[in-house]
């Protein structure tokens, strides 16, 4: 009977010890294997235009044009929060160099390498079987054994656990451009991660605190009147309207709450100890407010953001902060609202960079533009129509933008004032299965910029 209930004690108090022992989910160092998609073209084409642009015309990359890879990744838990992610991906790709870089893009698939370094931020400890997380990073590039270059890393994220610390991971990261070389682009991850190494070590028991100290005998150390047990600042004389503190001083400003007109906001002895008056609301006190009845921002010292050209765009918003424009614009004239300009009737004879008569007489509303706002300058896209290969279309399409930039400093327009790229066929405006549509889509684009 003795040992059994001995047996009992025993058990209960390794039960409650146990139930002390705190958990972690902390990862533990992992290993991961997985494939990946690289997309060298959606990215781009939304930093170009827009996302609803290419979601409206339907411009993802389809799968059979991105490049597939093998990736390792390496994972250990920073807390229980956060993850250190390392990753290596290797593919064949063409790797398509911005026109900036000088280098053209390739026309046959090299060897791309790229090595990064990531953060992973997880909504969820790993103690849930789906952890969503965002990623943020850096990384470099070599393409081809050439090219260097660097990027960033951002992005979402799925850890699916699947027990005994392996989890499936799935990402995609947005790899914007940092470097001259680099190129905006995203990949998109599926891989499988165990922990590395012997199993996690068991979790140090808790250990109980220590048991009170006696309490003191009844003295009254600040001499004030009030004994210590009863007094709430046994070490500072005070009054016993206050439990033994001295008047409070909420706000900490200096002026105690009984003679304090706002005694929970610090203030000064000039305003009752109150803080200096913020008569608009802007959060800049009237003695610093240059503007102190208008709303503004501390960094114009009160008054409200400026609006250079009285378009009503400010300028903090406005492209053109020094030329009167519209606000569907940015702040920027619009050439085809104010100068009647149709940029559709910029055309070109069916492969080669050759303006058509029209096209000189609409580019004439342009110069007009350009000489009636002396610090405007505008971008001009090229375009071409699909017939022929993009080893044909893209330098066609930077001569069309090369030939209206041409013309236009014919016309007396300053050359800095025009900068010209090329699109080749990658921007239809119309269907490329009519004539009448590759007429349209053989056309230069403007962009106004200051």
């Amino acid at each position: 009977m003795k040992k059994f209930l001995f047996s009992l004690i025993a058990v209960g108090l390794a039960t409650a010890s146990f139930a002390q022992t705190p958990v972690s989910y902390k990862k533990r160092p992992s290993l991961g294997f997985g494939l990946f998609l690289n997309d060298m073209y959606t990215a781009d084409k939304i930093s170009r235009t827009s996302l609803s642009r290419v979601m409206q015309s339907g411009g993802f990359t389809p799968i059979s044009q991105m490049s597939m890879g093998l990736n390792v990744q390496y994972f250990e838990g920073i807390s229980e929060h956060v993850d250190f992610m390392a990753g290596l991906y290797g593919t064949f790709t063409k790797y398509p160099f911005y026109t900036r870089s000088g280098i053209p893009s390739s026309d046959r698939s090299l060897f791309l390498l790229e090595a990064d370094a990531n953060v992973n931020i997880k909504l969820l400890t790993d103690k849930y079987t789906v952890v969503p997380y965002m990623t943020l990073g850096v990384g470099a590039s070599m393409y081809g054994g050439t090219y260097f270059a660097a990027q960033g890393n951002t992005g979402v994220g799925l850890q699916v656990n699947l027990g005994s610390g392996t989890f499936l991971n799935t990402q995609m990261l947005y790899r914007p451009s940092i470097s001259e070389l680099s190129y905006n682009h995203t990949a998109y991850t599926i891989g499988i991660a165990s922990p590395i190494g012997g199993e996690k070590p068991e979790p140090v028991k808790a250990t109980p605190p220590p048991p009170p100290a006696p309490a003191p005998a009844p003295v009254d150390t600040d001499k004030d009147g009030i004994n210590d047990k009863d007094d709430k600042c046994p070490t500072v004389a005070g009054v016993a309207k206050y439990n033994g503190c001295p008047v409070p001083d909420t706000d900490k400003d200096g002026i105690n709450d009984e003679n304090d007109k706002c005694p929970t906001v610090a203030g000064v002895a000039k305003y009752n100890g109150c803080p200096v008056p913020d008569t608009d609301k802007d959060g800049v006190n009237d003695e610093e407010d240059k503007c102190p009845s208008v709303p503004g921002l501390a960094r114009y010292q009160g008054c409200p953001i400026p609006d250079t050209d009285g378009d009503g765009v400010n300028d903090e918003e406005d492209k053109c902060p020094t030329i009167k424009g519209s606000r569907d614009n940015n702040g920027c004239p619009e050439l085809k609202a104010t100068y009647n300009f149709d940029n559709k009737k910029v055309q070109f004879l069916s492969g080669s960079a050759v303006l058509t008569k029209v096209s000189k007489v609409e580019l004439n509303k342009v110069v007009k533009a350009l000489n009636e706002n002396p610090t405007l300058k505008l971008l001009v896209e090229g375009h071409t129509d699909a017939t022929g290969s993009d080893k044909i279309n893209q330098p066609l399409s930077l001569k069309r933008a090369n030939a209206v930039k041409a013309y236009l400093v014919a016309q007396k327009v300053d050359a800095s004032r025009l900068t010209a790229e090329g699109f080749g066929s990658s921007q239809p405006i119309a269907d490329n299965k009519t004539a009448k549509g590759k007429a349209l889509n053989r056309r230069v684009d403007f962009k106004v910029q200051e």
